[in-house]
């Protein structure tokens, strides 16, 4: 099974981490020769540069790969890949930045019938799987609440490519909404409102909502990108609620109690490589496909987190700047 890592940056050196310690070999792809160095220096893995055109030019492509480049550059990856023949992909998230872009890509991977799943690894985090044991014991979430606020004076000093801060809910926030939707079904009935602006975000800036999902569990957010804040979540069962801040660590409050007490997670794989990484990683090579997100489901959640937004099903005007 051939497997290429597609990116040098950051988030690729986390996947070579994990990759080296699971034992899997992988080939990397990248682009310019500072990548490259600096990706050689962090892991001791060597990486081809020049792109994955040449790549693709001077061998048959790979069967597995995980696409770890640029927000901007995701879709155009890997539908890349798909048309050489690759069959399996692991696409950092959200996999584009336009919903045509995003739908057009789960339009080709069908095609080829190639799968596509979207790393979001917060799925794979100890403290969800933690968290789904009381769950279950508990017989299922009754409610749930949860905030993405983010902090704006930080974002709007990054570098970053066309359009990425300005769909900034769609590519980074939607971690913890995947997460709760994961959770508790998709909403069926609900409504949601947004206001303010941003120079980065010129969409919105405050953000709220209410519903019930499909599994008739009753939710709400509140969230305000002017204002402090951070991301989390409380899910509510008969016997506890489940809190999530920050979301790699579990509190919990039990019945007929106000104390918040910390569970203790005793993992060693959360804490010796990005969390959440080494499984999500490991069950992508392994086809443990169950608590993924594919790509069909990924487009409509998009439409989701354009709801949520405000955003327009295009870039829009941020084409034009």
């Amino acid at each position: 099974m051939s497997l290429w890592l597609i990116g040098a940056g950051v988030m690729a050196q986390d996947y070579a981490k994990v990759l080296i310690e699971i034992g899997k070999p992988f080939d990397v792809i990248g682009r310019g020769e500072n990548s490259a160095k600096i990706f050689e220096q962090m892991t001791g893995h060597s990486v081809r540069t020049g792109g994955l055109k040449n790549a693709l030019d001077s061998d048959a492509a790979p069967q597995y790969a995980i696409v770890a480049v640029g927000v901007e550059q995701l879709a155009s990856t890997a539908t890349e890949l798909i048309l050489a023949g690759t069959k399996r992909i692991l696409i950092e998230k959200p996999a584009g930045l336009d919903y045509t872009e995003i739908t057009n890509l789960s339009k080709i991977a069908e095609k080829y019938e190639t799968t596509v799943l979207l790393a979001y690894n917060r799925r794979f985090y100890r403290s969800v799987v933690k968290a789904q044991e009381y769950i279950i014991n508990d017989g299922g979430v009754l409610s749930a609440h949860f905030e993405f606020t983010e902090w704006s004076h930080q974002i709007e000093k990054l570098r970053k490519g066309k359009g990425v801060l300005e769909r900034w809910l769609l590519g980074n926030s939607s971690h913890v909404i995947d997460l709760v939707f994961h959770f508790i079904g998709k909403p069926l009935d609900w409504s949601c409102w947004h206001s303010g602006s941003l120079l980065w975000h010129p969409d919105s800036a405050r953000f709220s909502g209410a519903g019930v999902s499909e599994k008739n569990i009753l939710f709400s957010y509140l969230s305000d990108w002017q204002c402090p804040g951070r991301w989390g979540i409380e899910l509510n069962t008969a016997n506890h609620k489940l809190i999530f801040r920050p979301m790699e660590k579990l509190h919990i409050t039990q019945i007929g109690s106000v104390a918040v007490e910390e569970v203790d997670l005793e993992c060693e794989l959360d804490m010796n490589f990005k969390p959440g990484l080494y499984n999500q990683t490991d069950s992508f090579l392994k086809s443990n496909d169950q608590a993924f997100c594919s790509l069909k489901e990924q487009v409509e959640n998009v439409k989701l987190y354009f709801k949520i937004a405000g955003y327009s099903t295009t870039l829009g005007n941020i084409e034009g700047k």
